[in-house]
């Protein structure tokens, strides 16, 4: 059985970004896997670790070409080969899914996690999307998964709590928290992934095209209070400190 991963770059959560002509301007930026497809990823390797009859794991990519970084970190992490779809489009959760079905489909996965909201869209679109798309069923934020020949077992979070689950594969699971705890790459690792496989694809050869355009960005700021506060008495200072958190940064209920 063959594991698809995808694996996406975002913005570092506490990088700093830069708006340039009503874009999002990510030129210097530091950018990481995003976190949900990370757990993927690790996931897909604890499933292959646990004696699941894994015979290959698959990452695939769809950006520009910075994304190899992203690809690189999933091979040096345990992946087997990396797909990346090398284009500049920035495609919506609906137009990525017919990249990630079509890919799917020719590498005979049987398995396809995906992180349960994408932060560059923070949309849970693009799981739902590519089990429609294949005619697969679809688990949800999963927190515990087990893969037992054709048949996957788990337990995922619902509105009022969590509920266990069965389901026949081929399928599409979502990642999130909790899962489990990415792997860092180790430096042998690091040097064996600049061996492995990273095919290089067209965009144009999917047919996938964006079905939402960006406009224009925005950052959200906020702006300083610009207060200082006394030190000379410690306690005076932490109260004053504390008012200021609760009634004018709203921090604290």
């Amino acid at each position: 059985m063959k594991i698809l991963t995808l694996v996406r770059q975002v913005p570092d959560a506490e990088a700093r970004v830069k708006i340039n002509a009503q874009n999002v301007d990510l030129e210097g930026t530091t950018l990481v896997i995003d976190g949900m497809d990370e757990y993927g990823v690790e996931e897909a390797l604890r499933l292959r670790e646990g004696g699941a009859g894994v015979e290959e794991i698959v990452a695939l990519a769809v950006g520009p070409k910075r994304v190899e970084d992203a690809l690189r970190t999933a091979l040096a992490m345990g992946v087997d080969r990396a797909i990346h779809v090398e284009t500049d489009e920035k495609l919506d959760p609906i137009a990525l899914s017919r990249v990630v079905a079509q890919v799917a489909q020719a590498e005979g996965a049987g398995l396809i996690l995906v992180g349960g909201q994408e932060a560059d869209w923070d949309s849970q679109a693009l799981g739902a999307a590519t089990a429609e798309r294949l005619g697969w069923p679809q688990l949800t934020w999963t927190n515990e998964l087990k893969l037992e020949g054709e048949t996957l077992t788990g337990r995922h979070d619902v509105d009022d709590g969590n509920e266990s689950f069965r389901a026949a594969l081929p399928a599409v699971v979502t990642t999130q928290q909790g899962l489990n705890e990415p792997r860092y790459p180790t430096l042998p690792n690091i040097m064996k992934a600049k061996k492995k496989e990273l095919r290089k694809d067209d965009l144009g050869t999917y047919g996938a095209q964006p079905t939402v355009r960006v406009v224009q960005s925005e950052i959200q700021t906020r702006a300083r209070l610009n207060k200082m506060i006394d030190g000379k008495d410690p306690q005076a200072a932490a109260e004053q400190l504390l008012d200021l958190l609760r009634n004018e940064a709203k921090v604290l209920a």
